[in-house]
């Protein structure tokens, strides 16, 4: 169901070392729900936020365009194979708009049934499912996602207004995050994901549209509490481990300067931070 949601605004310091508010957002309608392991579950929950984002489904498009959307599956066309990539990944950049660091070590889109083999760690065999067959996404190393904006087909940053994602294996009700940020890197939205209603394989959805003229210039996701891999710390009341699926958000749009300089910034410190802890 769509439910408004206080935005969260913080005050930054600004130049000089001024602290100055920011103004006040009146919420963001979000889209939200747990399910088991099929997609019907959730299918009518990420209708209506991609109703919420806009027609068409803009693919590969260059930009600028007016309205409309985008949506990354992460099936490669259909591919079956595992595809590694470092951060920052840039393969969506270019053609959708989105660009993505970790923390970690890199990415993955790994077909469900070989999550498994990925990480060493047989019982993942039959934790996860998929929304659209038949590859997951993941971070490596980490259970951190930072994903930018740009305009589709140019090198200009942009924001958007609204962000969603299925997730896949979520148990605790604060085992997976969004948090949207504002332009200033102020924090605009954040929410847990809701869990699924089945032990092993369930699917989730959380997606968010700002309704007040808010502008998202980066998202964060939190996938689960503790990064995937053959050694989990922790029992297993303790421990969410949470893969990802379709992410869905609306058309980039351009954004002004000084405000693309910002964006750039921001950018440039999610990766400073991942070379930072790589040396």
């Amino acid at each position: 169901m769509a439910t408004p949601r206080s935005a969260i605004v913080i005050t930054l310091a600004a130049a000089l070392g001024f602290a100055t508010p920011l103004p006040s957002s009146a919420g963001f309608i979000v889209r939200e729900v747990g399910g088991d392991s099929t997609t019907a579950s959730i299918q009518a929950t990420v209708d209506l936020f991609r109703a919420d984002l806009g027609d068409p489904n803009n693919g590969n498009t260059p930009g600028p365009l007016p309205s409309g959307r985008r949506e990354i599956n992460w099936d490669g066309g259909g591919s079956t194979a595992t595809a590694l990539a470092g951060t920052p990944f840039a393969g969506f950049q270019g053609i959708r708009g989105a660009l993505f660091t970790t923390p970690g070590t890199g990415f993955a889109q790994v077909p469900v049934g070989d999550v498994d083999d990925l990480f060493s760690n047989p019982t993942y065999g039959v934790k996860f499912s998929t929304f659209s067959p038949v590859r997951l996404f993941t971070p490596i190393g980490s259970n951190i996602v930072d994903v930018t904006f740009f305009i589709p087909g140019a090198p200009t940053p942009a924001t958007v207004q609204g962000f969603g994602a299925v997730f896949t294996d979520v148990d605790l009700a604060t085992g997976a995050q969004l948090q949207f940020f504002g332009l200033s890197d102020q924090l605009l939205f954040s929410d847990f994901v809701t869990p699924g209603t089945i032990p092993n394989g369930s699917l989730s959805f959380l997606g968010a549209v700002g309704d007040a003229g808010e502008r998202i210039a980066r998202v964060r996701i939190t996938a689960g509490n503790v990064a995937p891999g053959p050694n989990e710390v922790g029992g297993p009341a303790a421990i969410d481990i949470v893969l990802m699926d379709d992410f869905l958000y609306s058309e980039p749009q351009a954004v002004p300067e000084p405000a693309a300089v910002g964006l750039l910034a921001i950018a440039l410190t999610a990766l400073v931070f991942h070379t930072r802890r790589n040396t």
